[in-house]
């Protein structure tokens, strides 16, 4: 869910109706009972939803799936009516909407047009870009669209800083996409989508962090917010893990090995409120299970709502209070802990 900004945060309220308040409250409630009594409650629907556009990317980030052509699972592109479909089902109490997963969403050719179809249901809709196919035209139709949240990932001020992660990238581009929409809000005199810049603080880009703020400011781009790295091979050290504290979700030990810093508790609001939809229907925990090695069901089978509550649910979110740090996908997690984080 979303950090707070005035007009960001009152455009997200304008989305609820008596239905989906009384979803969050029945949702919010189980939360807590759950983590009272230790037993998996759930009585209402998903807050949010997750949905994958596509796995295909065209950058070769290091710490990516997509990024390293890695995926174990099939690769392909959402579909517009099977998205259509599952929005039909639970549009009446979802609330939140994020186009994103794995892969680049702007390379699904229907990607905007599924936004306009979520936004006509009165959903707050966010998604995640590099931003290299923001051109005048899908500037125009990303506004026109109703997007209410666009995060643009900017890594760096400098071509070779940023290419030191986002493999393959070229700064200028993202830069000028990142213009374009905010021309094409002054254009249309629109106060959506709610631009930011997230910038993945690494070892090779945290001499910029003030730079970005800059730039920011410069374009005209709503916010910058700094996210902290995740690294798979962290134990020995890693050269994309930052020095400055504040920024690495690692703390490193007297013997030179590094340890994840967050303390591991036995519940996670994100599995309450809040699954994964790969493009090809498959419903999974959360974002951490890049593969779905942790199927909690099959959208082409079942509907969510009967998922939600589906036996498989109930086995997650029971392994999960009474030992999450034996869940492999949440070994490397800095987050799920928090309500509304």
């Amino acid at each position: 869910m979303p950090e707070f900004n005035l007009n960001d945060t009152l455009n997200l309220i304008s989305k609820f109706t008596l239905r989906r308040g009384w979803n969050a409250a029945k949702v919010l409630s189980s939360y807590f009972v759950s983590k009272w009594t230790g037993k998996p409650i759930q009585w209402g629907y998903p807050i949010s939803v997750s949905f994958e556009p596509t796995t295909s990317c065209n950058l070769r980030c290091p710490e990516c799936p997509s990024g390293l052509r890695a995926f174990t699972r099939p690769t392909g592109m959402l579909q517009q009516d099977f998205f259509r479909k599952t929005i039909d089902e639970i549009h009446k109490e979802l609330l939140y909407l994020i186009f994103y997963f794995q892969g680049e969403p702007f390379l699904n050719p229907g990607f905007l047009e599924m936004v306009k179809y979520a936004h006509a249901k009165g959903i707050y809709t966010a998604t995640s870009t590099n931003a290299h196919y923001l051109t005048e035209e899908n500037a125009r139709k990303t506004v026109e669209s109703g997007l209410d949240r666009l995060i643009i990932s900017i890594d760096g001020t400098t071509q070779d800083v940023y290419t030191q992660y986002r493999v393959g990238g070229n700064l200028e581009k993202v830069i000028q996409g990142a213009k374009n929409i905010v021309k094409w809000k002054k254009e249309l005199n629109s106060k959506t989508p709610f631009v930011f810049f997230q910038f993945l603080v690494v070892k090779p880009n945290e001499h910029q962090i003030e730079e970005i703020k800059q730039l920011a400011k410069e374009i005209g781009v709503d916010e910058v917010r700094f996210k902290t790295a995740q690294v798979y091979d962290y134990e020995e050290g890693n050269r994309l893990i930052p020095t400055i504290d504040k920024y690495s979700r690692y703390h490193k030990n007297e013997d030179g090995t590094y340890k994840i810093k967050n303390k591991m508790g036995n519940h996670c609001w994100r599995l309450w409120h809040s699954p994964v939809i790969t493009w090809d229907g498959l419903v999974v925990p959360c974002c951490f299970d890049k593969d779905a090695q942790h199927k909690l069901g099959d959208l082409k089978q079942e509907s969510l709502k009967e998922l939600w509550h589906n036996d498989k649910y109930i086995q997650f979110r029971t392994k999960l209070q009474t030992g999450r740090k034996n869940i492999d996908i949440c070994a490397n997690c800095s987050e799920g802990t928090k309500v509304w984080g």
